[in-house]
């Protein structure tokens, strides 16, 4: 069944915030690490347009998961270069995992005020926390150029990253295949609904807690 004009109103910007906190997250947490290359391209930001990808925001808008443009990173900043890649690259993941549960932990409360627009805003909050979480499994992806593969650098001997390097156009547009075949979405979407579900159960468990919920 398609979507409606409504869904698409709640499903972009729902995207834009996603991504954009993807992709500062990478550029912060490289800034703190010592490179300043992000910074430089005006990349430490939450305004959308400086981090959007058009094909992988489509992507993410019709399929559920795709990429921003990639925050530029000189590893040859980093006092450990190797780490200093792997860090970065988990930083756009988890970014996104902390923003499903912060907006999981504000939606709670907004669906049981019985007021119409709050409920509307949990629910505009429920769709971006699992395109959050949407986003930040596919990225663990151990497949160039996702962050997963990235995680792998400091375990990897330099003939192996060498040869990724070489073939990392051809293993993205397999990637892009596959997953406009939908061919990934059995496991991508097992890991998105286990994730989730996780999130879901530390923000009720906190309600239960403070005597909210029952």
């Amino acid at each position: 069944m398609g979507r409606s004009l409504n869904d698409y109103i709640i499903i972009i910007p729902a995207v834009l915030l996603a991504l954009t906190f993807h992709e500062a997250a990478h550029g912060y947490v490289a800034y703190l690490l010592g490179d300043r290359t992000a910074k430089a391209c005006g990349r430490l930001t939450l305004n959308p347009l400086a981090h959007l990808d058009i094909l992988g925001t489509l992507c993410m808008i019709v399929a559920g998961v795709g990429w921003a443009k990639p925050v530029p990173v000189d590893p040859r900043n980093f006092k450990h270069p190797r780490w200093g890649m792997a860090l970065t690259a988990l930083a756009g993941p988890c970014a996104n995992v902390l923003l499903a549960l912060i907006l999981m932990v504000a939606a709670i409360p907004m669906d049981m005020a019985n007021n119409t627009f709050l409920g509307a805003l949990a629910q505009f909050f429920y769709i971006t926390a699992i395109l959050n979480t949407g986003l930040a499994v596919f990225n663990l992806l151990p497949v160039p150029p996702l962050d997963g593969s990235k995680l792998l650098i400091p375990f990897l001997p330099g003939r192996i990253l060498q040869w990724v390097g070489r073939y990392e156009g051809y293993i993205r547009f397999a990637l892009l295949a596959l997953i406009f075949l939908g061919a990934m979405d059995g496991v991508i979407g097992s890991a998105q609904n286990y994730v989730f579900d996780v999130i879901w159960r530390i923000s009720v468990g906190l309600y239960r807690t403070l005597g909210i919920v029952a």
